[in-house]
């Protein structure tokens, strides 16, 4: 008989152990991983340096001149470009690259090969980077023939004058080698630093002439050179040789000083005492009035024998003047100094309240501490103080003085129309 073995029953299965993990990390700081990251781009620089040191020089060089394009302040490239510091009237620009006249502006850079032309009632003052100044008078076309700037070097700017008149002016420059010229016809007037000269050229009435205001000038035609001093000129015809002569030096103005304001409660009729210095061999002056610095807008012009007049007729505004001195052959001097004066009109209403609590001297500046009302307006030496705190109370800087004696003319008005007026004296020492 056979005997069968029993089935056994199915049972789950035992449940079987998790094997254990164990996991082991180590920390690293950022600042780690920049020091690796350092020491490796070291270790690969180092082997360019000695395997390929072309490639090292190149790579230099390379960064150095991205860096430098890219941190250069577009003021300090705009300073090798003249820039207009002064517009009045019709003036226009051609440049170089172009064929069409367009308005100047006070964003218009010239470079070289630019002409400008001012029309009768236009006028500009150019200034170069090395801090020239050339003033382009009404009807006048010139080129901007030299424009060159250096870091540390000379530096050397011209202009050219096809017809019209420039007076131009130096300051002192870092590089006593740079040079300023103007030309004209084939002449060239090349000026020293802290100079100042007027030149004319007239093709239509064949005249042409340099003359040195102060410092010192040498004018070159061909094989031929003048060397100029204060108060003497160049002239000459076309194809003609140089002539070399004095002239007439201009007068030196008294009063109104420069800056000063004068309070009149009828501007109109008011009579303002212009007087200025005698001029050996002079026999008559002209006085002009104008409402613009480059006087392209004269309101007032008297012809005198003595050293000074008197002019009515003036309203209430800013003012210009200037004088020229004329002997008996009919010669006539450069224009004088130009000094702004300011006629402000007195108010009916009672006075305002003014004081001045004290000056101070830095350097050939005063500063003018005061008080006046809340809310009016002042006038320090013909120039508004811009900021006056709600209590009234001010602080103002004038622009620098020459050394000497001066009287600090503060005026106000409310705005009742009550003016004050107050003075203080001060010395800029030397």
């Amino acid at each position: 008989m056979s005997v069968q073995t029993p089935i056994e029953p199915k049972r789950p299965p035992a449940p079987q152990k998790a094997p254990r993990v164990e996991l082991y990390w180590e920390t690293v700081t950022y600042k780690t991983v920049i020091v690796y990251v350092l020491v490796a781009l070291a270790i690969v620089g180092a082997a360019v340096v000695l395997l390929r040191p072309e490639w090292y020089a190149f790579t230099v060089k390379k960064l150095t001149n991205s860096v430098s394009s890219t941190d250069a302040d577009p003021t300090t490239v705009s300073q090798t470009q003249a820039s207009f510091v002064n517009l009045t009237g019709k003036v226009q620009v051609k440049k170089v690259d172009s064929v069409q006249w367009v308005d100047a502006d006070y964003k218009t850079l010239l470079d070289k090969g630019d002409l400008v032309q001012t029309a009768n009632d236009g006028a500009a003052r150019i200034t170069f980077g090395d801090g020239t100044t050339y003033t382009v008078k009404s009807e006048t076309l010139v080129t901007v023939e030299e424009n060159v700037m250096s870091n540390n070097k000379p530096t050397s700017v011209a202009v050219r004058i096809s017809t019209g008149s420039v007076d131009l002016s130096t300051p002192h420059w870092a590089s006593p080698d740079s040079k300023a010229a103007v030309s004209m016809e084939d002449t060239t007037a090349s000026l020293s630093q802290n100079s100042r000269a007027s030149v004319k050229n007239d093709p239509k009435n064949n005249q042409h002439e340099i003359v040195l205001a102060s410092g010192a000038a040498e004018v070159q035609r061909g094989q031929e050179k003048v060397e100029l001093t204060q108060w003497e000129k160049v002239s000459f015809p076309t194809g003609g040789p140089l002539q070399k002569a004095n002239v007439l030096a201009p007068p030196s103005l008294v009063e109104p000083l420069n800056l000063a304001p004068i309070i009149a409660e009828n501007p109109k009729l008011l009579p303002v005492r212009f007087e200025w210095k005698a001029v050996e061999d002079a026999v008559q002056y002209t006085v002009r009035i104008s409402t613009t610095t480059m006087f392209t807008k004269t309101v007032k012009e008297a012809r005198v024998s003595g050293t000074s007049t008197e002019i009515t007729g003036l309203d209430a505004g800013d003012y210009f003047w200037n004088v020229t001195a004329s002997n008996a052959k009919k010669d006539n001097s450069e224009t004088s100094e130009t000094f702004k004066f300011t006629i402000v009109t007195q108010g009916k209403a009672q006075d305002m309240m003014l004081q001045i609590d004290g000056t101070q001297m830095h350097g050939r500046m005063a500063e003018i501490v005061g008080r006046t009302e809340p809310g009016a307006a002042l006038i320090v030496n013909g120039q508004p103080v811009p900021n006056i705190l709600p209590d009234g109370t001010f602080r103002h800087f004038t622009e620098p003085l020459e050394p000497g004696p001066h009287t600090i003319v503060v005026i106000g008005q409310n705005r009742r129309g009550g003016t004050a007026k107050q003075q203080v004296s001060i010395v800029v020492p030397k």
